[in-house]
């Protein structure tokens, strides 16, 4: 992929244009030789800044991996993959994580001979440490959310995974949060610093921010017609802790919300499965950890709603910035109890909000269906239509977004259509061959 296709590549992503923070790391990145370090706000698009000039180093008729991206999270990973995938480099890349089995890992590593990895600290020091990815052919590194990435818990983690790697040639430092020191052992050489954080401001200008007053220690009641005044608008409540994320999810699936859970402590596929359902509209509210405060790049969250304050600024600047991403608007809400203030940075920029006391609870449009087979099966996301059409009854005007993954599928559906799928293709083949199509809960 050349300079001049980028416009290509944007146009098959449905993006206009890059912006300034953008055209400034591309241009950094293709035509100097230095380390780089970028800051900028959430939602700039700082994944496709790298990516879009690191795959033009890459040789993709080499079977080496050339490059790492090393990341905290796994969804971060995940999605991340799903970018370079999307731009049609040519360039085959595979996301590594925790979670499930090295071994498997391993297998698809020497089935894919992927050029590009996304991976977490812990799991691709696994596969170095055992042979699986040749350190001697990785001339580029990414490090993407530095700041987390650096920290006390990864830093052993860091130091070993950087010190095996003899023949970098150049580091790329990416954050929304600026961090005071660089670990000596990360060995940044002569560095580009792009700094796009305004002090002053920061929060996004697009977003506006609102109290609402709880008249008791309690919010659920008050969390409640909140998200009924907000309509089928995309919501995401905060939480501090796992137990309160369960029973907050419990009370409002309880009142009739459609909600997805999202924390640590839950299997791999439970968080594929919650992610996927509320990105493509089958569920109005994610209620979660700050787990979805950083790596989640969903498009089109309206409210960020904070049941419980963050412990620090850092953290809410990360929180708010899962809304108005790219040149989108949002809002955020901090729900106040009896004895709590809203954080200094923010309080002048609040306006009261009361919630309407007679609402309707909202329902999302779509649903999600889980289809048991993907890639590796020869199932495509047309393949899937026709299933849908054919064996199902529907209309392509009743389905919605499709993902493909190795080994299995998620598309979103018309909601009053669901149970009809699920009668009508029970026992039906996809392409010859039987699978498993279930809704996603």
């Amino acid at each position: 992929m050349k300079e001049h296709s980028f416009d290509k590549v944007l146009s098959k992503m449905g993006i206009s244009e890059l912006n300034d923070m953008q055209q400034d790391v591309i241009n950094h990145f293709l035509h100097g030789r230095n380390d780089i370090v970028v800051l900028s706000p959430t939602g700039t698009g700082k994944t496709l800044a790298y990516l879009l000039p690191l795959v033009q180093f890459l040789d993709a008729q080499s079977d080496a991996v050339q490059a790492l991206v090393v990341v905290p999270g796994r969804e971060l990973a995940l999605q991340s993959n799903t970018v370079q995938l999307s731009m049609g480099s040519g360039i085959r890349s595979q996301a590594c994580y925790g979670g499930r089995t090295a071994m498997d890992e391993h297998r698809l590593l020497k089935k894919n001979h992927p050029q590009l990895i996304f991976g977490t600290p812990g799991r691709l020091n696994d596969h170095l440490d055992k042979g699986n990815i040749d350190k001697h052919l990785i001339k580029y590194i990414v490090i993407d959310e530095f700041d987390k990435c650096l920290e006390m818990g990864f830093q052993d983690e860091m130091s070993h995974l950087l010190g095996k790697l003899p023949m970098l040639e150049r580091r790329f430092l990416l954050s929304a949060t600026d961090t005071d020191i660089i670990p000596r052992y990360v060995e940044m050489r002569h560095t580009d610093r792009l700094d796009y954080l305004i002090e002053e401001e920061r929060l996004n200008d697009r977003v506006e921010v609102y109290g609402v007053q709880c008249p008791v220690k309690d919010k659920l009641d008050t969390l409640a017609q909140l998200l009924k005044s907000l309509g089928e608008t995309q919501s995401v409540v905060f939480l501090n802790y796992r137990d309160s994320v369960e029973r907050t999810d419990q009370f409002l699936r309880k009142q009739g919300f459609v909600t997805s859970v999202f924390r640590g402590g839950m299997e791999q596929r439970q968080r594929e499965d919650a992610l996927y359902k509320f990105s493509n509209g089958s569920a109005t509210v994610l209620v979660s950890t700050d787990l979805a405060s950083r790596g989640l790049d969903i498009p089109n969250i309206d409210n960020i709603i904070h049941y419980h304050l963050p412990g620090n600024e850092e953290s809410l600047v990360h929180r708010i910035g899962r809304t108005a991403r790219w040149d989108k608007v949002g809002r955020t809400f901090f729900l106040v109890g009896p004895e709590e203030h809203i954080p200094g940075f923010v309080e002048s920029l609040a306006q009261i909000y009361e919630p309407s006391a007679d609402e309707l609870i909202p329902q999302p449009c779509m649903a999600t269906l889980y289809i048991g087979k993907g890639r590796k099966d020869k199932i495509s996301k047309g393949d899937i239509v026709g299933f849908l059409c054919k064996k199902g009854g529907l209309k392509t005007c009743e389905i919605g977004r499709i993902d493909v993954s190795d080994r299995y599928a998620y598309a979103a559906v018309k909601r009053e259509k669901l149970q009809q799928i699920i009668r009508l293709t029970r026992g039906e083949k996809i392409k010859g061959v039987r699978t498993v199509v279930e809704p996603v809960r």
